[in-house]
């Protein structure tokens, strides 16, 4: 399949009072239109980094993204961020916060209406389109936030550990309510997250991040489970507990060099003149 978002030879430094902090080098990465990718590593290994340079926060030093047949030079509707806060405006109600966005791309008035009660219906969110922010869980708050992102039809939802901040049970329930709305919607979506659980679950590949001394993709795995995914039955799956133990064994393995490099150099890593 023709690539739809290709991320080439991204490079990202920041200049520090102790010197230039190189943050990643030498990303490559085709994504196809339509995947689910997750993002996992260890904390400081540029998963932020890149999500914020695909959503065009951040320009990068080296290398370029191309989406679609067109250079990523800032941000753009095509892209969609969802926080692990949320960030609803407090200040509006639930239906409120979804029209905001929607009227960014609608503006005629029983329009806008059909579609804030279509996406909140995607999150299951329509019953509390009157309520504040304020009046609901953290769960129903990320559905809401889940909900404004899609609404903007996003060629690319992006996703920086959108459920790390809730309880087990919310976090499964959103889990597949995303799985559900991705098969409707066909978005391309990027997702961070440090559950390798929820990455082996989401993903079509999950992109395995080094630590430094700067970090770049360190692995590519394809998580060729069928779909629809049914959590249930693969706690039964043989390939399932396969690919979990095959992040696992990364993971550990990079964790395990990142201290033998602290300790040679006295902590002072990824820095250079």
């Amino acid at each position: 399949m023709k690539t739809y978002l290709d991320l080439s030879e991204l490079g990202m430094s920041f200049t520090t009072e102790h010197g230039v902090f190189e943050a990643l080098t030498g990303v490559n990465l085709k994504i196809e239109k339509g995947e689910f990718i997750s993002l996992i590593g260890h904390s400081g290994c540029g998963k932020s980094t890149v999500l914020n340079l695909v959503a065009g926060l951040l320009e990068p030093s080296q290398g370029g993204i191309i989406l679609d047949g067109r250079e990523v030079d800032g941000p753009g509707p095509e892209r969609a961020m969802v926080f692990q806060n949320h960030a609803l405006l407090p200040w509006l109600s639930v239906h409120q916060n979804v029209e905001l966005a929607v009227r960014r791309r609608v503006m005629g008035r029983e329009e806008v209406a059909e579609q804030v009660h279509y996406f909140l219906s995607l999150v299951q969110m329509e019953h509390a389109s009157h309520k504040m922010p304020h009046e609901i869980s953290g769960g129903m708050k990320q559905r809401v936030g889940i909900a404004r992102a899609l609404s903007l039809s996003p060629k690319v939802l992006l996703m920086d550990e959108p459920f790390g901040a809730l309880d087990a049970l919310t976090r499964a329930h959103l889990q597949d309510a995303l799985m559900a709305i991705q098969a409707e919607l066909g978005n391309t979506v990027i997702m961070i997250t440090h559950d390798v659980d929820e990455a082996v679950l989401l993903s079509d590949r999950i992109i395995m991040m080094t630590n430094g001394p700067a970090a770049t993709v360190g692995e590519i795995l394809a998580v060729n489970l069928p779909r629809p995914r049914d959590r249930v039955a693969l706690a039964d799956d043989p390939a399932y507990h396969k690919l979990r133990q095959q992040v696992l064994r990364f993971l550990y393995e990079k964790q395990r060099k990142v201290t033998q490099l602290k300790t040679a150099t006295g902590g002072v890593i990824r820095r250079t003149a």
